[in-house]
C-alpha cells in the first residue's frame, strides 16, 4: 500500500488515514487510487467489519482536491468517484473521524460516510463556487438530502463553511469532541458496532440506504426480503443460543 494511505487493524476495525498533512490531506491522483484500493480490500476482507477514515495531523481531514495537481492536469478521481470513495456503494459501516476541516471534496468524502465524529475546531463546506468550480463529488446531490434545502443552497452558493457545532445541530455529524479525542471516540464507536453480528449490521445499513428513496410499501418489500435472508443465517441462530446460554455471541459472519 502506498504511503498516501496508512492502514491499521484494530480487531475487526480497519483504520485508514489520509497521509498528506503537509498538503492538508488534499487528494491527488495517487491518494485517490490508494484509498480506492484500500477500500476495495476492506470490502472483500471478511475480518473487516467496520472502517474508520481520518486524516493525518490535526489541521484537516481533507482540503479536497489538490489544486496544484489539478492545475497540472491531474484528476483525483477513480471509477468509484472523488478520492476513490464518493460514488462507492460501500457495504460495511464507514465512519469519518474528522480530525480537522473537511472542505470541498473533503466534505464530499465525509458526506459519503455513514457516521461522523468531528473535532470541535473542524469546519465543513463546499467552497467550489469561489474557485469557479462546482462540487462535483456528490456534495450537490447528498447535502440537500441531509440538511434543509435553504441551508444547502446557502452553503453551496456562498461557499461559506459551517463549524462542527452547527454541523451537529443539522445532523451532519454524530459527535463533536476535543481534537485529541476524535480518533479514540471514532474507534470506540466502530468497536461498539463491531460487537454486533456483521451480517445483520450490513443488512441493516443496506435496508436503510435502499429504502430511503422508496415509498413505505416498496420499503417493506426490501425489509421483508432482507429479514428472510438474515433470519436463516448461522449468526441469527448463534444470537438466540448465546442469549439463552447467557454468554457473549461468537459471530462468524455467516
Amino acid at each position: 500500500m502506498a504511503d498516501e494511505i496508512l492502514r491499521e487493524r484494530r480487531g475487526h476495525v480497519e483504520l485508514l488515514t489520509i497521509n498528506r498533512p503537509e498538503a492538508r490531506n488534499a487528494i491527488n491522483r495517487a491518494t485517490a487510487q490508494a484509498l480506492s484500493d484500500a477500500l476495495d480490500e476492506c470490502e472483500t476482507d471478511d475480518d473487516v467489519w467496520v472502517v474508520v477514515l481520518t486524516g493525518a495531523g490535526d489541521k484537516a481531514f481533507s482540503a479536497g482536491m489538490d489544486l496544484k495537481a489539478f492545475a497540472a492536469g491531474e484528476f483525483p478521481i477513480t471509477e468509484k468517484g472523488f478520492g476513490g470513495l464518493t460514488k462507492r456503494n460501500f457495504p460495511k459501516p464507514l465512519i469519518a473521524a474528522a480530525n480537522g476541516s473537511a472542505l470541498a471534496g473533503g466534505f464530499e468524502m465525509v458526506l459519503s460516510c455513514d457516521m461522523v465524529v468531528a473535532a470541535s475546531h473542524a469546519l465543513f463546506g463546499i467552497p467550489e463556487a469561489t474557485r469557479g468550480l462546482v462540487a462535483g463529488g456528490g456534495g450537490l446531490i447528498r447535502l440537500p438530502k441531509r440538511v434543509p434545502l435553504a441551508v444547502a443552497y446557502e452553503m453551496a452558493l456562498t461557499g461559506d463553511p459551517i463549524d462542527a457545532e452547527r454541523a451537529y445541530a443539522l445532523g451532519l455529524v454524530n459527535r463533536v469532541v476535543h481534537g485529541d479525542e476524535v480518533l479514540d471516540v471514532a474507534i470506540a464507536l466502530a468497536e461498539r458496532i463491531a460487537k454486533n453480528a456483521p451480517l445483520a449490521v450490513r443488512a441493516s445499513k443496506d435496508v436503510m440506504r435502499r429504502s430511503r428513496e422508496l415509498s413505505e410499501d416498496e420499503g417493506w418489500l426490501v425489509n421483508d426480503e432482507t429479514f428472510a435472508i438474515i433470519g436463516r443465517s448461522a449468526d441469527a441462530m448463534e444470537g438466540a443460543v448465546a442469549f439463552a446460554e447467557k454468554r457473549e455471541p461468537n459471530w462468524k459472519g455467516k
